[in-house]
């Protein structure tokens, strides 16, 4: 009965992770710009969460967008003012920027909001579902449920709409699409701009389970990085697959060996996927 357990909690934590991943996904898939600023993003997504409940009582699923559009406009000025300027240098002069933007924009956090964990503690509290013997907490399964539909929505957004034939365009060939009248700089701006509002409104849900600190930033990057690997870049199912697989893993070696040898394996696994398989399990040029 334990390993039903342990692999529901692995489902649930892996619809977090997809959710804590997808933007990261799309901005490294689409730019080939590998956003440092993506663990940064959720916290502050997070912050918005808390004062939103502690100072209005506006519930973190409620105020998620609002989180969302708030890290939206972040990204839009970031991408169209600094770094539209340097999109076509090597890669490594993107994730220096995005390195220099990560360490202005967490340090005015800690400015800000200090290094102390804090944390929504919703009243009166969700609580849990009995599936036999199998316990569930109810608020990992609602932001499990709300991350995986707004992840889907990112995927119809790309597949059906013109906005989203253009972000494929530019990723398929930059020249190419702008010959055929894609604002090509804009487009990567609103790229850039959804990736920070897929980890804002991350970041709004995760606020109810996870400890807020800008010390946190790191291991939400830590973990899009490992998803990414995974389940493979320009694949917004590849974020999912990916989040479920390092969730099923990370719940089924803390069974194994202890919870302190999660994250140690699941990096050990970035490195096994990047050198045999190095573009995981679906990626493929472009979307689906």
């Amino acid at each position: 009965m334990i390993y039903l357990q342990v692999l529901a909690n692995g489902l649930v934590l892996g619809g977090l992770y997809a959710a804590i991943a997808v933007g990261f996904s799309l901005v490294w898939g689409v730019l080939n710009v590998i956003n440092l600023l993506h663990g940064s993003f959720i916290i502050l997504g997070a912050y918005v969460a808390f004062f939103a409940y502690a100072l209005f009582g506006l519930h973190p699923f409620l105020s998620a967008p609002i989180a969302g559009f708030i890290l939206f406009g972040i990204g839009y000025s970031l991408q169209g003012a600094v770094i539209n300027r340097v999109i076509r240098a090597p890669v490594l002069m993107t994730l220096t920027l995005t390195f220099g933007l990560d360490l202005l924009l967490n340090n005015a956090m800690l400015l800000a909001f200090k290094a102390d964990y804090r944390k929504v503690v919703l009243d009166p509290p969700l609580g849990s579902i009995f599936l036999g013997p199998i316990v569930l907490p109810l608020d990992r399964i609602s932001v499990m449920i709300l991350a995986l539909l707004m992840t889907y929505g990112l995927y119809r957004l790309l597949r059906d709409s013109k906005l989203g034939r253009a972000i494929i365009a530019i990723r398929m060939d930059r020249e190419a699409a702008s010959l055929m009248g894609v604002d090509v700089m804009r487009m990567q701006a609103m790229t850039f701009a959804m990736g920070a509002f897929m980890a804002g409104a991350a970041g709004s849900l995760l606020s109810i389970i996870y400890p807020i600190s800008p010390l946190n930033s790191i291991i939400f990057l830590g973990k899009a990085f490992v998803v990414c690997v995974i389940g493979g870049l320009g694949s917004v199912g590849g974020a999912i697959v990916g989040g479920i697989a390092l969730g099923l893993i990370e719940s089924l070696t803390g069974l194994w060996f202890g919870p302190e040898y999660a994250v140690p394996i699941s990096f050990a696994l970035l490195v096994a996927f990047l050198a045999v398989r190095p573009t995981g399990l679906l990626g493929r040029r472009g979307y689906e």
